[in-house]
């Protein structure tokens, strides 16, 4: 647009001065200038000039003025954050016009730019004149204070300035009905979006292309770079391009984003920065909110770039084109978030606040001190020499190393206060000396002492200027009298003194000190570094809890806290600071700097704790916050988080906890005026519970909800009652009991407990500490009513005298709770698994009389958000993309080691489960730390055939990423724990480079397609395994997901399966893929070494007369293990036979039979989903049929067939001409290096490097040494013999046992199997001993849970755990594997296995038919009845 702004040349002595003489003549503003500046220079015949000694004479300055420009050295800056503060609160449209000329300066402007003050960068001369208008018209318009800064210039500077024409057209236009808006719209012009606009409108009125956000350079740039204001030209960008943010705050997200090309892949901070406190610039923190803000997301299929951080002290526009490219080039090169030095790599040479010697440190030391500990930096750039920091600052000790005296308060406190006694000494010297007129004093000395007693607690005066004045007079003087002055002269200046610290001091509050500084009132600051990760643990330290330092410190009255964030608001954090060193008593300043592991260690990341800072701070988990107890009421409590500040006005108004500290003597609710009979840690959470109360802008009576939980049910009841108190506005906290600390218990109104019952009465482990400090507590419950509801099995311990550990964990709580006084609202509730709906049963009457016993009804609109149902396992499925859910975003936050559920449950389709040892479960949340979480990986290995090279491969995944050991599972593979979340892809990847993978291994898909490993009969497994290997390929799903995610679709050629490249689709699975597990075995006859009638599918191969041709396969349908105890309506079941088919058929069965089962299986009862059930549900005429019909041809008549032997054949077998077979016995699968000196899994290796054949992997968890050359035997013999590994001198009843995996690692697991079954063994064994049963073959099995994994239920004996130390025990399953066993002794102990099986052995040893194994003859003998069918299973 034409501007009528008339112009003219203006010829000043510097930039600043044109800058003030345009910016106050335009608009005939007051002119000011601060500090060493002279106002001589800046403005010539200028009524209107104020001349002000200190910055702090801003506020009266303004308060009489109705505009003004000020004139500001960026030096001042820091110590103006409460003025600016003040005046962006008070809407002040001053404007601060700051000279910039070192990179020190443009430090101290970035410093206060979270101040609430907009900042405006000017880059030339010529803008520096103009934008000293556009802030002064903005800052009119908007009611925002403006700080200006710009390149200062000296001698004549030539530019064009305009005339003083306060009724210019434009003008007007601009601020016409600024009256109107000024106070209506400010909520609404507050955000950046609005201010950008009236900027942007203000630059319009000028005939230049002026914009807040500019972008210049290619518009295909890959590489971006962000400045703050300085101009970059295209033509020394070259490539790359440069968005020149003139307009720093506030920022416009929008704005930034709208104008980065969308070929950047690398967005970089070219920052001109010094004095770091942190280890990044604050440009990168504004870039990292682009980046992950909604208005970037919003851009359909726009890939997030790296951001890069290019610091040093050269300005952006002293780089040449060619440094600038040199730059570039390095940028270019990295592949994830860093930061460097630009001027390093441009050759520019530079000097720092880095590059000084500080206290004797070297330069590296010092950057060490900036990259680790922010608030040591902050401390020091602000207090300087006057810095005192007393307890060994800034070493290890500062993250909490209790082993130090150093680190301690009382140490520190010691120090501190005995100088604040010589201090207070030495003025009562001063005193002495000048109330006594008969020492002879020097004027000038008498002058200073008189100045420095007046105000000695004045950090500006009593400086070490002023103390060096009066030190150099002192030595002038003779007079004895002034001796005492002369000794204690060490303490004129007045010191900054801190001490700092970590979360250790929050944890004992009473003994570690911190309440004795608090409490002295002397002048000591504290600074306590607060490094726990968000979200926050609810326990640390052996299971103490952490106290809220600050909230205890309010409580006293008289001590300046504060709440700061330096990655979430820097300007806060000095401001705090500033204000604490002011105090004229004790302060607490609280700081928050997550860290992951220490900050000293090698995987410090600021972006993270960038990151956590940010989510911690916005969410009101760590509020920003200053109260200062000498300020007026309303003004005592500042809470600076803007994201809260509005939500929690309403709050203060209802007069609730910041209410009440807004008094003299403040009292947190429950809190009493002394805090000397209490204990720190019921003040401290108490005090905590009301700030969360406060955060939350909860209202309505408290309820508090606590569960203990082992399978999730009493959670999912917790959380109901949670939902439903919501819904009648209830102010709800819901947690697991240890997370809760019984001290507290006096100061809850209404509390619900649901804990279920597990192993013998038991409590679940996230209830033990609450409960065993429950029994042992002493703690009046007089104030407090309370309700109790348990679930529990009444079934689940069957004899009489056991009928007390029935819901005992909810029986021992109601009684203990009510001991203690509290009022039982209702008698305690009893969900019992045995009535038809489970617990829903006794649930529902519990709800419903609880909630008549509150007479409570529901508030309209409460609470409604958490109404919503939970997502089952099919919506999980059908919206996870095709099984990629969030799973890239979870494996890559390193915050934690674990997944949430819903990604665990698609991870399993991925071929890997999330587990915790269990083991150091409990020690682990005593001290408040997440679960030791690991993840379980296994392998698809179709047939279970590995070559040597695979082997070794897996051997090192193990060592390198996994607990150093194998497990050959009963599914005919490999599975690798403990491997952490971290490593999680790389392991997949070496598993496919290996020419594997995990595909479908898990999940509610086909899983690993296991066949006959018996080595007699070599010559039909090469087909056998090939089939295996043609169905697994034919049922994979096609998703991408499995190679996006772990392999970036950079593919193996081999073994390794490559799924469509096209866009997803799964034409045999469909979204919700199957009801759950389908799981394929085949079987050649005689032997059923794979428990073929255990699966959904089982092929067993028909041979032709001679044996030697496999002809088709009789097709079973119907098998599978799992169960629940007590459940009648979950039973194992062995498959039944649909026909024969020809053996070219067998793919198109298998893939007939499962797509059956995808079309009619139970989807809304994950207990009854398996095909065993479907089959049951519609019986085999049905299932015939619709197999038939989708088959297009009909099944023939089943062909016979007999299974003669269940077990692996062990030992040297001739297999094929020239090739032989050895089996080994690998006790449970467990490959590793035991602790008694047995090294399995490195002999294992050894064997690996040296054989030519290939490995076999058994259904029963054993390992086959096959296809080794005749010539080759005498070798691989000799090296197994050296190792031990041809021992076969076992039982046979050992050589038949297995077990599954259970405890430590798997969830599942009620007791121990993989590791308790050996034992056992060796004691049953001397029972066979004696028997002379040694070599007669006995099938044993033991779980760790009724899942089945190591298929207990067609074993002659099996063992089934219920509960630590007691398992259910089973007889009369076949020695051949195709008759179900029965129980025979529920929950017994191994004194009664031993007690109940040993006479049972005997009498077979002495009763039993010629070849009649165990299994027939415990139900000839009519010890078990016989079970065939799985609906039998059960009727005993």
């Amino acid at each position: 647009m034409a501007s009528t702004l008339r112009t003219l040349a203006l010829s000043a002595p510097s930039v600043a001065a044109a800058v003030a003489y345009t910016g106050a003549t335009t608009l005939d503003s007051t002119i000011a200038v601060v500090g060493t500046l002279t106002a001589d220079e800046l403005i010539q015949d200028n009524s209107n000039l104020a001349k002000l000694s200190r910055a702090a004479e801003i506020t009266s300055l303004v308060d009489s003025h109705k505009r003004a420009h000020v004139v500001v050295p960026a030096s001042e800056l820091i110590g103006l954050i409460p003025v600016l503060r003040e005046l962006a609160q008070n809407k002040r449209s001053v404007v601060l016009h700051v000279p910039i000329s070192s990179a020190d300066d443009v430090t101290d402007v970035l410093a206060v730019r979270d101040s609430g003050c907009a900042v405006l960068r000017s880059a030339t001369a010529q803008q520096a004149v103009d934008f000293s208008l556009v802030a002064a018209l903005s800052a009119q318009k908007l009611g925002v204070p403006f700080i200006h800064c710009f390149a200062n210039g000296t001698g004549s500077v030539d530019v064009q300035a305009y005339e003083p024409i306060a009724d210019s057209a434009d003008i007007v236009a601009f601020l016409k009905d600024e009256k109107e808006t000024e106070e209506d719209e400010v909520q609404e012009v507050s955000a950046a979006d609005a201010a950008f606009a009236v900027v942007a409108q203000a630059m319009a009125l000028f005939d230049k292309s002026y914009s807040p956000v500019t972008y210049v350079g290619a518009a295909d740039a890959t590489l971006v770079y962000a400045t703050f204001g300085s101009e970059l030209s295209a033509e020394a960008l070259g490539a790359a391009g440069a968005v020149q943010i003139s307009l720093y705050r506030p920022l416009s997200v929008q704005a930034v984003v709208a104008v980065v090309p969308q070929s950047a892949t690398r967005l970089v901070a070219l920052e001109q920065v010094v004095r770091q406190p942190t280890a990044w610039g604050p440009l990168l923190f504004d870039l990292a909110t682009v980046l992950h803000s909604r208005e970037w997301e919003a851009q359909e299929d726009r890939a997030r770039p790296i951001i890069l951080d290019a610091v040093s002290a050269a300005s952006p526009a002293e780089f040449s084109a060619a440094q600038l490219a040199q730059v570039t080039t390095h940028a270019m090169e990295l592949d994830s978030p860093a930061h460097f030095d630009s001027a390093a790599i441009a050759g520019i040479a530079t000097s720092s606040a880095l590059a000084e010697d500080v206290a004797g440190l070297s330069v590296e030391e010092q950057k060490k001190r900036v990259e680790s500990i922010p608030y040591g930096q902050l401390l020091r750039d602000l207090f300087k020499q006057r810095l005192h920091v007393a307890n060994a600052a800034e070493s290890r000790s500062i993250w909490g190393d209790s082993g130090q005296v150093g680190s301690t308060p009382e140490f520190g406190f010691g120090q501190l206060a005995a100088a604040e006694r010589e201090r207070t000494r030495l003025a009562q010297a001063v005193t002495d000396v000048l109330r006594d007129v008969s020492i002879p004093l020097s004027k000038a000395l008498h002058t200073a002492l008189n100045q420095w007693l007046g105000s000695k607690d004045d950090a500006a005066v009593a400086t070490h200027a002023l103390a060096d004045e009066i030190n150099a007079l002192l030595d002038a003087e003779t007079a004895p009298a002034l001796g005492a002055v002369r000794q204690l002269r060490a303490h004129f200046a007045r010191q900054s003194s801190w001490l700092v610290g970590a979360d250790e001091w929050a944890y004992d509050l009473g003994s570690s000190g911190v309440h004795h500084v608090i409490a002295s009132g002397l002048n000591v600051n504290m600074l306590v570094l607060d490094t726990a990760q968000y979200p926050f643990a609810a326990t640390d330290k052996n299971g103490t809890r952490k106290k809220d330092v600050g909230l205890y410190a309010m409580n006293y009255g008289t001590a300046y806290v504060a709440s700061v964030a330096v990655y979430a608001s820097y300007t806060q954090v000095l401001q705090a600071l500033a204000e604490a060193d002011a105090f004229p008593g004790p302060s607490v300043v609280v700081a928050y700097l997550p860290h992951a592991g220490g900050v000293f260690g090698g995987n410090y990341s600021p972006i993270e704790v960038l990151q956590q800072s940010k989510l911690a701070v916005d969410s009101g988990a760590w509020p920003l916050y200053r109260w200062d107890p000498t300020k007026a009421d309303s003004a005592r409590f500042q809470l600076d988080s803007e994201r809260l500040r509005r939500s929690l006005e309403d709050f203060l108004q209802r007069e609730n906890v910041l209410a009440a500290i807004g008094h003299a003597e403040p009292k947190l609710s429950g809190v009493g005026a002394s805090v000397e009979g209490k204990t720190g840690a019921r003040l401290a959470r108490k005090a905590r519970g009301d700030v969360d109360t406060l955060l939350g802008g909860l209202g309505g009576p408290p309820l508090l909800v606590l569960f203990a939980s082992d399978n999730g049910n009493a959670e999912e009841t917790a959380r109901r009652v949670a939902r439903q108190g919501r819904r009648r506005g209830l102010d709800v906290r819901c947690m697991g009991m240890d997370e809760f600390d019984v001290e507290e218990l006096p100061f809850e109104k209404t509390v619900v407990v649901s804990v279920s019952t597990a192993g013998q009465g038991e409590i679940p482990t996230n209830g033990r500490e609450f409960l065993k400090a429950l029994q042992a507590a002493s703690i009046n419950l007089n104030a407090t009513q309370f309700a109790v509801f348990g679930l529990g099995d009444s079934h689940y311990w069957p004899r009489a005298e056991d009928a007390i550990f029935y819901n005992k964990p909810a029986r021992d709580i109601d009684r203990k709770l009510s001991e203690l006084g509290g009022a039982r609202l209702i008698d305690v509730g009893l969900g019992d698994d045995q009535d038809a709906d489970g617990w829903e049963t006794g649930f529902a009457d519990f709800e419903q009389r609880l909630w008549a016993a509150l007479n409570i009804d529901v508030v309209a609109g409460a609470g409604v958000e958490e109404e919503a149902p939970s997502r089952t396992d099919e919506e999980n499925k059908v919206i996870s993309n095709f099984l990629r859910g969030s799973i890239s975003q979870a494996i890559a936050d390193t915050s934690c080691g674990y997944v949430d559920e819903w990604d665990g449950k698609l991870l399993k389709f991925h071929g890997t489960y999330m587990q915790d040892d269990r083991d150091l479960r409990a020690e682990r949340m005593s001290r408040g730390e997440e679960k030791a979480f690991s993840f379980m990986i296994r392998v698809r290995l179709p047939g279970g055939v590995a070559t040597p090279a695979q082997w070794l491969a897996m051997d090192k995944l193990a060592d390198e990423y996994g607990n150093q050991t194998m497990k050959i599972t009963t599914r005919q593979t490999f599975q690798l724990h403990g491997v952490l979340k971290r490593d999680l892809r790389e392991t997949m990847r070496g598993i496919n480079r290996a020419l594997m993978d995990t595909i479908a291994a898990c999940g509610d898909v086909n899983r690993n397609v296991v066949a006959s490993a018996n080595p007699l009969q070599a010559h039909l497994q090469p087909e056998v395994v090939q089939l295996a290997t043609d169905i697994s390929r034919h049922l994979l799903p096609s998703t991408s997901a499995y190679h996006e995610i772990w392999l970036d679709d950079k593919l193996v050629a081999g073994a390794a399966e490559q799924t469509s490249p096209v866009a997803d689709y799964e034409p045999l699975y469909g979204p919700a893929y199957l009801p759950r597990k389908y799981k394929i075995a085949i079987a050649i006859p005689p032997e059923n070494d794979v428990d073929v009638v255990a699966y959904d599918l089982g092929f067993i191969a028909i041979l032709d007369d001679e044996q030697q041709n496999i002809l088709g396969y009789n097709v079973m349908i119907g098998g599978g293990m799992g169960m629940t105890h007590n459940n009648r309506k979950t039973y194992p079941r062995l498959a039944t036979c649909l026909g024969y088919v020809p053996k070219d058929k067998a793919i198109a069965v298998s893939e007939k039979v499962m797509l059956v089962q995808r079309d009619h299986g139970d989807r809304t009862n994950r207990k009854h989903a398996r095909l065993k059930y479907t089959v049951d549900d519609y019986g085999m005429d049905w299932w015939r049929q619709q197999v038939e019909q989708r088959l297009g041809f009909a099944f023939e008549p089943e062909r016979p067939y007999a299974f003669t032997h269940n077990g692996d054949r062990y030992g040297w077998v001739k297999s094929t001409p020239g090739l032989n077979n050895f089996t080994m016995f690998v006790q449970n699968g467990r490959v590793a290096n035991f602790p008694d000196g047995k090294p399995l899994k490195a002999a294992l290796a050894e064997l690996a490097r040296v054989h030519t054949g290939n490995f076999r992997l058994t259904c029963n968890a054993h390992l086959i040494v096959a296809d080794v050359k005749d010539e080759d035997v005498p070798a691989i013999s000799a090296l197994l013999a050296r190792h031990g590994l041809d021992n076969l001198d076992y039982s046979a009843l050992r050589l038949h046992s297995m077990a599954c995996a259970a405890l430590p690692t798997c969830g599942l697991a009620m007791a121990e199997s993989e590791r308790y079954l050996p034992r056992l063994i060796d004691l049953l064994d001397k029972i066979i001993d004696e028997a002379g049963l040694r070599q007669n073959a006995i099938v044993i099995r033991m779980t760790g849970c009724p899942n089945g994994c190591a298929r207990p239920y067609n074993a002659e004996i099996a063992f089934v755990g219920k509960a630590p130390g007691a398992y259910n025990l089973y007889l009369g399953g076949s020695h051949s594997g195709e008759r179900l066993n029965k129980i025979y002794r529920e929950t017994v102990t191994e004194e009664q296995i031993l007690e109940v099986l040993a006479p049972i052995i005997k009498q077979y040893a002495v009763e039993r038919n010629e070849d009649e194994h165990f299994g027939d003859f415990v139900i000839r003998k009519g010890i078990i009845k016989e079970t065939r069918e799985g609906k039998d299973f059960h009727e005993v």
